[in-house]
């Protein structure tokens, strides 16, 4: 695991700077304390800080092919490098190290751009081909590792791991996105296609760029996108069984590595899952991470501890205060743009607790997004139903109406709070879904923004770009709809950004093995009986499992890292969310209007609105302006 950067002339050859590729590299050090490397040309330079995880001793970087012609920067890792290492020599290619780095090099040689479809692996990159004097730049499927990109005003295309090392740069403008804001409220994090810095730029998952001297910079092309157009065929025990071995062989493969390597252990069905095939293939004692908190209800030290003794791991356990606001500053920090995901807080100190013991983490993050395990798709599948069974018309007028005289109760007990679901019924399935998944409502972000913010956005809506996915989704019925929408923008937007940020800012290296591409395009196949069964999510998946886990670890109700910004803000942080009224930073932007953050965070303080999520969705903006603009 590693961080990258890079300077590209796309017009001319210009010289480049090795002081300042130093300086953005070193911008992003915690990604890889081990080792940094400079390399420029005319007209292009990269920069490398390196985490070492696989060929200890060799593949430093950048790294260039013998005879200088291709040149690559590499963040990732590839699983499956042995095997294209053993096809490319078999084509006639030397190799110089053990690692993954140089399998990329003379794949690109042999393969071009095709060389994609063979990988199995995290990994953002870039490569110089000094014969065509061009420069590729390749994201892996599922987003799990970053690039960010930016023109500059001497015609360099700057690109880097995180935003901080294209902020290195001094001649980025830094100037705000107001469009990117919207999205941020909409959402609680900045999605893929925006960035809160105008300018800059995400290469999306599955994507990749070649940018030709001469020709000037070629658009985004996708190389990979994930279909639930197909169904499966066969009976329940036969897809289980090839369910499992999907997960045993995306497991087994993210366990290679030089460096110690351990797991992240929640007491979920998802990382009890990958604990219990690593202990499957190896011969050693896994070491498992968990933190718990001393709080009854948001406390699962107690399912870990189970999956812990029943494989026998070597575990490690750490205490820690859900109230540890004291990290925030961290989190800014290691987000750059807002990131209002609380679980952040916790997911930073798992990460932190293993880095003690570990290089590398394996978790069960993604199986959610791929096997239908939240609860917003048993509602969505259940509203779909009763949408099914009324014209549109009639729906928009009977459940319209019922929604706007329903009264909001937010502190009322949930089968009385039915304002939401009346109105996500009068609503078609893509729009009431894009808006279960935001964090503030469109409705309180109109009324938050300045007039000048709603005409500076020009009609732009954040839920949009979830409409859009779920409408042209390669999809057969509302729940393949809403997993490709979230697999499309959540997935990298929210929980990957949130593990890569997380980890690397600790140095640690943390892999998805749920997230391999050949069990995610299996499990979109299956029929959406066996995702979600009976309000049961992930039902085959737990149904295969039983094997290996107990029935209480498969079906207890999931909890995930809470973190309870509400009661923060009616307690300790109720004078900070007051504050945020009078904060110069916000004003100043001219986006909002200061009276309602007031009202609403005294709203919130007595009980009688809930605005915790929002409030904090503030106090993370405000610090991070403070941080991108001051």
């Amino acid at each position: 695991m590693c961080g990258i950067a890079g300077l590209f002339y796309p017009a001319t050859p210009k010289p480049v700077d090795p002081a300042r590729l130093r300086a953005m590299a070193d911008a992003i050090a915690h990604r890889g304390p081990d080792g940094a490397g400079v390399w420029t040309v005319p007209g292009v330079g990269f920069a490398h800080r390196r985490l070492s995880i696989i060929d200890l001793e060799g593949s430093p970087q950048p790294m260039a092919t013998a005879d200088a012609r291709l040149t690559i920067v590499f963040n990732g890792e590839i699983y499956n490098y042995r095997e294209l290492r053993e096809e490319l020599q078999r084509r006639g290619h030397v190799f110089t190290t053990d690692g993954d780095t140089e399998v990329l090099l003379h794949g690109y040689a042999a393969w071009g751009a095709a060389m994609l479809q063979r990988l199995n692996g995290m990994f953002a990159f870039a490569i110089h081909d000094a014969a065509t004097q061009t420069l590729f730049l390749a994201r892996d499927r599922m987003g799990v590792k970053p690039l960010h990109y930016a023109e500059l005003s001497d015609g360099a295309v700057a690109f880097g791991s995180e935003l901080k090392a294209l902020l290195a740069h001094p001649l980025l403008r830094r100037k705000p996105d107001v469009r990117a804001v919207e999205d941020y409220f909409a959402y609680g994090y900045v999605p893929d296609d925006a960035c809160l810095v105008a300018g800059v730029s995400k290469l999306a998952a599955g994507h990749y760029m070649l940018i030709e001297r001469g020709k000037g910079t070629v658009k985004q092309r996708q190389w990979w996108d994930i279909s639930f157009a197909n169904r499966a065929r066969g009976s329940a025990a036969a897809l289980g069984e090839e369910l499992i071995e999907r997960m045993r062989d995306g497991v087994r493969s993210r366990m290679v590595a030089d460096v110690p390597l351990g797991a992240f252990l929640s007491g979920g069905v998802d990382s009890s899952a990958v604990v219990a095939l690593m202990a499957e293939a190896s011969r050693a004692a896994v070491k498992t991470c968990t933190i718990g908190f001393d709080e009854a209800g948001h406390d699962e030290r107690a399912h870990a501890a189970q999956v812990a003794e029943r494989f026998a791991t070597d575990h490690h356990v750490r205490v820690v205060r859900p109230d540890d606001f004291g990290l925030i500053d961290t989190l800014v920090a290691a987000f750059d743009e807002p990131f209002a995901d609380a679980s952040a807080l916790a997911t930073y100190q798992v990460a932190a607790l293993a880095r003690e013991h570990v290089t590398v983490a394996l978790s069960g993050d993604g199986a959610d997004e791929a096997m239908a395990g939240y609860r917003r798709y048993r509602f969505q599948a259940a509203e779909e139903r009763v949408r099914g069974m009324l014209p549109p018309d009639l729906r928009r007028q009977v459940f319209g109406t019922l929604g706007r005289v329903y009264p909001k109760a937010d502190w009322a007990p949930r089968p009385l709070r039915a304002k939401t679901t009346l109105l996500a019924l009068a609503d078609d399935g893509a729009e009431a879904y894009a808006r279960s998944v935001g964090v503030t409502t469109p409705a309180l972000r109109r009324a938050l923004f300045s007039d000048a913010a709603r005409a500076a956005l020009g009609g732009h809506r954040a839920e949009e770009r979830y409409i859009a996915a779920m409408r042209d989704a390669p999809a057969r019925d509302a729940i393949d709809r809403a997993q490709y929408a979230d697999m499309k923008i959540w997935l990298p937007g929210d929980i990957l950004t949130k593990s890569d940020r997380t980890s690397m800012a600790v140095g640690l290296e943390a892999r998805e093995p749920l997230l391999d591409h050949r069990l995610v395009e299996f499990v979109a196949t299956l029929p959406q009986a066996m995702r979600l069964r009976g309000g049961e999510g992930k039902w085959l998946m737990k149904r295969s499992l039983e094997r290996y886990l107990p029935r209480d670890i498969l079906y207890r109700p999931k909890m995930g890292f809470v973190t309870p910004v509400s009661a923060w803000f009616r307690g300790s942080l109720s004078g900070a969310a007051a504050g945020l009224a009078r904060s110069r930073v916000l004003g100043d932007s001219g986006w909002f209007d200061m009276n309602e953050i007031a009202r609403i965070a005294e709203a919130h303080r007595t009980g009688r609105e809930e605005h915790g999520r929002t409030l904090w969705q503030f106090v993370m903006l405000e610090r991070s302006l403070k941080r991108l603009f001051a």
